[in-house]
């Protein structure tokens, strides 16, 4: 592969936090975002806002709640953190219009950018399969 491919790739299977926001602003219907991070959930306490909390190790059994006539954008960790990676090879696998959000949640705080915080009267999932 040379460095063109490569960018032609990284652009067609990546979006950055800049991009997502203005693209949801333009079609707001058009794009379904989801937390895939696994771990206690005390951990997962802070999520982009109006993201949609399915942590990896519950997607087999929540596919159902996964629209295919969206694009589906995914995020977990930051940059290092591959989560995001794996689930988006899953669903693309299984015909699902898949990109993944640029350094994950840390990118995003980091550019102050919209989050939700669980509460005890409002838990992000009640499904951590830790």
């Amino acid at each position: 592969m040379n460095a063109l491919d490569y960018f032609n790739a990284r652009l067609q299977a990546t979006i950055s936090p800049m991009d997502y926001i203005k693209a949801k602003k333009m079609n707001p219907e058009q794009y379904f975002l989801i937390d895939v991070r696994n771990g206690p959930a005390h951990v997962r306490s802070i999520t982009i806002k109006d993201s949609h909390v399915i942590p990896e190790q519950e997607l087999d059994n929540r596919l159902d709640e996964i629209p295919k006539d969206k694009k589906i954008i995914l995020y977990c960790w930051d940059v290092w953190c591959n989560t995001a990676a794996k689930v988006a090879k899953s669903l693309l696998e299984q015909g699902y219009d898949v990109k993944e959000l640029t350094g994950g949640i840390a990118a995003w705080q980091e550019m102050n950018f919209p989050v939700s915080t669980a509460t005890p009267d409002n838990p992000l999932s009640n499904h951590c399969g830790c």
